[in-house]
């Protein structure tokens, strides 16, 4: 597993994961909201699986 998500990405994303885990579990949109678990670890672990698949990479050039 290669890193393909670059440091601008990753912190959207897991912003945006723990934002929609908290809004969940305080009842805010419902249990919908759990779905930021997979936002939240595509962050932590750098990798999207959709982004493999379709070939994108956000992570830069490496030397």
């Amino acid at each position: 597993m290669n890193c393909n998500s670059g440091t601008i990405d990753r912190a959207v994303r897991i912003i945006a994961g723990l934002a929609l885990i908290v809004l969940a579990a305080t009842g805010t949109i419902g249990v919908w909201g759990y779905i930021g678990v997979v936002a939240l670890l595509t962050g932590v672990f750098g990798f999207c699986p959709a982004y493999a698949i379709f070939g994108m990479n956000t992570c830069g050039i490496k030397k």
